[in-house]
């Protein structure tokens, strides 16, 4: 059961929400944004699961038919908004499941309240159907976006939201959270989770729970080990284990990232306590000795431009041959 009390870090956040909730001065229109696994449903959840909360309190009491309701996602009046195409929210999800649902009075609960997950995926078209009902809505009507990249918003949508940002979160508070909940962790992955989530909680459980991340970073460290060693048969082989990872490549080049930044840290200051990967530290003395700092800053470079281009969706397999073939001349 979610409360306020499980969501690590974003101290003022809370605060201001419970106070919110307290004073009766909750807004009709919020954006919640962060990077991926920051907390972002978890933060609404609560939220509305508290707004709902037949006690009333700042916390919901999680024993109430409302709150039993609202954790099995089975609430009638807590909507999230769904869609179908994958890359983007259209016109009618929006006119369909908020613009005219929203009409129609709560079933049982003070408010109404629609959460529209990945909300940066919103068509032009979709704010604009948006707009109105969050200019005017009806006094029950609670409207919240998740986003990672609220830039992406009209500025007539953002000047009527509040704006609520889960910047990432100190590399502390993840270790102590995830030495509370994962026993069979040790201090070092604990610490290489911290980092690798970037100050995201949800994103390090990810990594701790997953039972691919070991496989994946093997494969990762396969590539960094023998790039300059590869033919073509070589290469192709590794695109084709790197293309079982299309749904997690983040991951895959994230991993990849620490390690050449690890390798540059190195070189420049010689320093073992600032690595990351430090169960590597001969690996990475060896390619900090032969890589140069533009051979490092060329490759980090390409890890960033096929993020870019997997998103435009260039060819998948022919974007990750390059990155290896640049990895490959720059070791």
């Amino acid at each position: 059961m979610s409360n306020f009390s499980d969501i690590y870090g974003y101290d003022t956040i809370k605060e201001h929400l419970q106070s919110a909730i307290s004073m009766g001065k909750v807004s009709h229109a919020y954006i919640i944004s962060g990077g991926h696994g920051s907390g972002k449903k978890l933060v609404a959840s609560t939220f509305a699961k508290t707004l709902q909360c037949e006690a009333g309190g700042i916390e919901p009491c999680g024993e109430c038919h409302s709150c039993i309701q609202a954790e099995s996602m089975n609430h009638p009046d807590i909507i999230w908004v769904t869609h179908e195409k994958p890359g983007s929210i259209g016109v009618d999800d929006i006119r369909g499941q908020l613009v005219s649902d929203i009409q129609i009075k709560p079933y049982s609960s003070p408010y109404k309240i629609y959460i529209i997950d990945e909300a940066d995926k919103l068509t032009v078209a979709a704010q604009n159907a948006m707009l109105k009902t969050i200019e005017e809505p009806p006094a029950y009507g609670i409207v919240i976006l998740l986003a990672s990249n609220p830039d992406v918003f009209l500025q007539t949508i953002l000047s009527r939201c509040v704006v609520l940002d889960l910047k990432p979160l100190k590399d502390e508070i993840v270790v102590r959270y995830l030495k509370e909940h994962y026993d069979n962790m040790s201090d070092y992955e604990c610490r290489f989770a911290s980092r690798f989530a970037g100050g995201r909680i949800g994103r390090a459980m990810t990594m701790a729970e997953s039972t691919e991340f070991a496989e994946l970073r093997r494969d990762v460290m396969d590539v960094i080990e023998n790039a300059k060693d590869m033919d073509s048969a070589d290469i192709m082989a590794s695109v084709k284990r790197v293309a079982s990872y299309k749904l997690t490549i983040d991951d895959y080049l994230d991993l990849m990232t620490m390690w050449y930044r690890d390798v540059l840290m190195f070189k420049s200051t010689n320093d073992t306590n600032l690595l990351i990967f430090n169960d590597k530290i001969s690996l990475i003395k060896s390619q900090a000795e032969t890589m140069s700092y533009e051979g490092l800053q060329d490759i980090i470079e390409s890890i960033d431009r096929v993020k870019v281009r997997l998103q435009a969706n260039v060819n998948f397999d022919l974007v990750i041959e390059l990155l290896i073939m640049a990895i490959k001349e720059n070791s």
